[in-house]
């Protein structure tokens, strides 16, 4: 495989990306800063197939990124291979409002072929080719100039191995007949979507207990004026207010500017500076959370003990097929969709959709119906049939 010098043109970059488009996919990673800014900075890109590779300088001077950014985001012939790629994903989406489509990703695919949970690059390379990664420039500054021989050798080295992993990795695909599995988790890698950050959405992520609407206005009105906060200074939101403090404001509004200068997360200025003003307008002219916004209940009864027990048991079933079929159990379902299954729910699980209800949600279905029980089998767990009167079967 030939790897190139640096590019740091236009020219240079536009040849690469002429040559990588005429094959059939692409290995992409990235290397980025964001410990000081609310949107990463782009500091490294590496590209690379079976022949050829190179890392691309996006901080060089006069250097124009299009060439780079019409292979991955514009052209559907070829396809981009990442391992681990949300954030990758998400800072072209940044560069482009679109993303890399169509989509590999290497983490994603092991957990159909294997009970890997969400295997480690260095894993992966070490487990397919037997090679141990250097990790010593992880940590590095990527944003500093030049950069030294070993930071390119180990960035480079991100793509090399990917592009002669994926080719095995999909070859093992193709054999278990389980491609398809990926399908829908590929395409919410690349929903575009996933990356686009609405500030009235963002309350959302922030952790508040209650349902009171005047709460819920607040802490709405509060998480998108810290988000408008951040992208105007290009600083993480966490400098503005950390999620709890945003929480404590919503749940506990001061009556006064002053009072900001006693609430823990803030800095005292706030009691007599402009951005204290602007969080205390905020505040005053939120409105409270209308009816179609509030949360949605979860469908089912309460657990209890009893539904506990039983979700004790399906996340036991859970361990006993992955790994029976040698996949990874995140893949075919999580906790909390198990547990809204013993709950009593019955529509909108995709445990109980598709490949997943054929290759575990029929199952834990017949589980939780009775129809079907645990038994030792020579000193192992396996399933054993109980009743032979098939479940209804998915719903909704």
């Amino acid at each position: 495989m030939k790897i190139h010098p640096l590019i740091t043109t236009t020219e240079d970059l536009a040849d690469l990306c002429d040559r990588l488009a005429q094959h059939d996919f692409v290995a992409v990673d990235t290397e980025f800063m964001r410990e000081n800014t609310y949107y990463p900075l782009l500091c490294l890109v590496q590209l690379g197939n079976e022949e050829e590779a190179a890392a691309v300088d996006p901080l060089a001077d006069d250097i124009d990124l299009t060439p780079m950014l019409d292979l991955l985001c514009k052209n559907d012939e070829v396809l981009k291979v990442f391992h681990a790629g949300g954030q990758d994903v998400e800072i072209f989406y940044n560069l482009t409002g679109t993303t890399p489509q169509p989509i590999f990703d290497t983490q994603i695919a092991m957990m159909a072929v294997s009970q890997s949970e969400q295997i480690g690059y260095a894993n992966l390379v070490e487990s397919w080719l037997g090679t141990t990664v250097d990790k010593g420039a992880r940590f590095t500054d990527w944003s500093r100039r030049p950069l030294t021989d070993r930071q390119l050798e180990y960035a480079i080295g991100d793509v090399t191995y990917l592009a002669t992993i994926f080719p095995m990795l999909l070859e093992k695909l193709v054999k278990t007949g389980r491609g398809a599995w990926l399908n829908a988790e590929m395409e919410k890698l690349a929903d575009p979507a996933n990356y686009a950050v609405d500030p009235d959405q963002s309350w959302k992520r922030v952790r508040a207990g209650g349902r009171n609407p005047q709460m819920l206005g607040r802490l709405k009105a509060l998480a998108a004026w810290r988000e408008l906060e951040a992208q105007d200074k290009d600083i993480p939101r966490g400098r503005i207010a950390r999620d709890e403090t945003i929480a404590d404001l919503a749940s506990h509004p001061p009556k006064k500017q002053k009072d900001l200068a006693k609430v823990r997360g803030l800095s005292k200025t706030w009691a007599e500076n402009e951005i204290g003003k602007r969080l205390m307008k905020t505040i005053a002219n939120a409105e409270p959370l209308p009816k179609d916004e509030m949360p949605k209940r979860k469908i089912g009864a309460p657990l209890g003990k009893e539904g506990a027990l039983v979700a004790d048991l399906l996340k036991l079933l859970l361990k006993i097929r992955a790994r029976e079929i040698e996949v990874a159990s995140r893949l075919l379902t999580k906790s909390d969709e198990l547990e809204a299954l013993a709950a009593g729910q019955r529509s909108d699980l995709p445990i109980l959709e598709g490949w997943r209800y054929e290759v575990f949600g029929r199952d834990a279905l017949e589980l939780v119906e009775g129809r079907t029980g645990f038994a030792v089998e020579n000193g192992r767990l396996k399933m054993s049939k109980i009743s032979d009167e098939p479940p209804e079967g998915p719903q909704g």
